[in-house]
């Protein structure tokens, strides 16, 4: 049971927390905080917010597709396409968290379903992402991301370290080092 309460903490955290940063920056354009609602209706256009260093600025964008934009050319059926595809990952990624996962997999684990879940309320409630963190150099511009991307990648390379790490000791214990 306190294994069950960690790892909700920490889904419910990312996703607070993803959450918060995105409604404070909805409120900041549109002075309100819209539940729902055709993205480009609410905020029409990308928008700088503010120059924060010479590499980077909050900007408010939306996303229509995946990482880096990818699937933004299924049109207007890509919403409700990757809204079951990440719908059917999340629900997969928890069936394994909580009946298969070894120790070491829970915390990244717990980050990646998150970060999904935040990301996917955004596609449920306005049919694309918003992202506001642009990093750049000069005019070469890392595509725009939020706090739930942070937390995906954050989870995977956790998870993929994590296996690393745990495949070494087993070698080691194969081979009867200490």
């Amino acid at each position: 049971m306190k294994r069950t309460g960690l790892i909700l903490s920490v889904i419910f955290s990312v996703l607070v927390l993803d959450i918060a940063t995105k409604g404070i920056l909805l409120y900041m354009i549109t002075g309100g905080y819209p539940l729902y609602g055709a993205a480009w209706e609410l905020v029409s256009v990308p928008w700088l917010m503010f120059h924060v260093t010479d590499f980077f600025n909050l900007v408010f964008t939306w996303n229509p597709g995946t990482s880096f934009s990818l699937f933004r050319a299924l049109g207007e059926s890509a919403p409700l396409v990757l809204i079951l595809f990440t719908g059917c990952v999340i629900g997969f990624l928890l069936h394994y968290l909580f009946c298969r996962a070894r120790s070491y997999e829970r915390f990244p684990l717990a980050l990646i379903v998150g970060g999904a879940l935040g990301n996917l309320l955004d596609r449920v409630r306005f049919g694309a992402v918003i992202d506001f963190l642009d990093f750049h150099i000069g005019g070469w511009h890392w595509p725009a991301f939020n706090v739930a991307d942070i937390c995906i990648v954050v989870g995977v390379g956790l998870y993929l370290l994590n296996m690393y790490m745990a495949r070494r000791t087993c070698v080691k214990l194969t081979k009867g080092e200490k």
